[in-house]
């Protein structure tokens, strides 16, 4: 019984160490994504986040309100792409430009935006645009300019980027 005392006690402690953050990126076409990652508060004091620093993390893409997939990185494939640069200080994803990379953002999706898998779905912030991966093909109509500001919240927002709608 101690033990389970214990357990309960070390995840509560971990939950009460770490922050959710939200977010929701509207591309062109009426193609939106929300999101929600989890990050230790240790991490949140550096000058940049990457996907190490994650803990948890998890999108879901729409078109015209419409569910087209979903990806978490706890479900994450062997060789999927994976990484993420989020500026805590401003809120804000950065971008390529910013960083001098040619990606910055590629949740299961790389630069090309064609390896999310099939079925599959993901998202890349590359030199070229900010835009969706479906079924491992390019998603060009969702594109938008690679310098768009990506803002994340502290408050849960839906797929018109409007209230609350937890990714599941």
């Amino acid at each position: 019984m101690i033990r389970a005392g214990a357990v309960i006690l070390s995840l509560t402690a971990t939950q009460a160490n770490a922050a959710d953050f939200y977010f929701c990126w509207i591309g062109a076409n009426d193609y939106t994504m929300t999101g929600q990652m989890t990050i230790p508060d240790a991490a949140l004091g550096q000058p940049m986040v990457t996907e190490a620093d994650v803990t948890r993390f998890k999108i879901a893409g729409y078109q015209a309100g419409s569910l087209l997939g979903k990806w978490d990185m706890a479900s994450r494939q062997d060789g999927a792409s994976w990484m993420l640069r989020y500026d805590p200080g401003r809120a804000v994803f950065v971008t390529p430009g910013e960083l001098g990379l040619g990606v910055t953002q590629a949740w299961n999706a790389n630069g090309n935006a064609n390896d999310c898998g099939n079925p599959g779905f993901g998202f890349n912030l590359g030199n070229y645009a900010q835009d969706f991966c479906l079924d491992g093909q390019w998603v060009e109509e969702s594109g938008m300019p690679p310098d768009t500001p990506f803002l994340v919240s502290p408050v849960p927002i839906d797929p018109y980027c409007r209230t609350y709608a937890p990714v599941s």
